[in-house]
């Protein structure tokens, strides 16, 4: 979602607080607590869980590599619950023309970092670049600010779901707006 007038844009940015996060964690935590129960009632000799009686399962070795992958998988489910809750990666970009300012602004894990907060001038940006990764099938395209003494800040994620068109036309706006040229940087 943006917004933009004649002297100012604003691009809010979607986090990890995204319907496949959501959708990747419930199913992770889901088979991650059934391959728990598998190994504990392998252990116990008791059906946990009705589907897979007890007595087939001998705890060592299917039990046990059943019940480490269950407390893995739990532990992956609840770092992908926690960049929901938190957020990760959320934030927004704002050019403003009239004051002259350029702010880049992103939510990162908590602790001493979780501002990300990058401000400059607008004179100080030196183009709008399309970065292109060749890789198999598919070429990762991301829109970086190229800022002076500051390199290349990224602007879009390379997981980004945007077609060809879509980054071009984004990026083709951006650098019309800002007054920069556009450069597209294979690598």
């Amino acid at each position: 979602m943006s917004w933009r007038s004649k002297h100012r844009w604003i691009k809010l940015i979607v986090g990890s607080r995204k319907i496949s996060n959501f959708c990747w964690a419930f199913i992770l935590f889901l088979g991650s607590l059934g391959f728990v129960l598998v190994g504990t009632s392998s252990y116990l000799g008791k059906n946990l869980i009705s589907l897979v009686p007890s007595q087939e399962i001998n705890f060592f070795p299917q039990g046990i590599v059943m019940s480490f992958y269950g407390i893995a998988g739990l532990f992956i489910s609840s770092y992908l619950w926690c960049t929901i809750l938190w957020n990760v990666g959320s934030g927004y970009d704002r050019f403003d023309r009239k004051d002259g300012m350029a702010c880049i602004f992103r939510w990162g894990f908590p602790g001493k970092n979780r501002r990300i907060f990058l401000r400059f001038r607008i004179k100080d940006i030196k183009s709008i670049r399309i970065e292109v990764k060749k890789g198999g099938i598919f070429d990762r395209r991301t829109i970086c600010v190229e800022v002076k003494g500051r390199g290349n800040l990224p602007l879009t994620r390379s997981d980004e779901n945007l077609t060809r068109r879509e980054i071009d036309q984004k990026a083709t706006e951006l650098a019309y707006f800002l007054r920069v040229p556009l450069e597209v940087v294979l690598n």
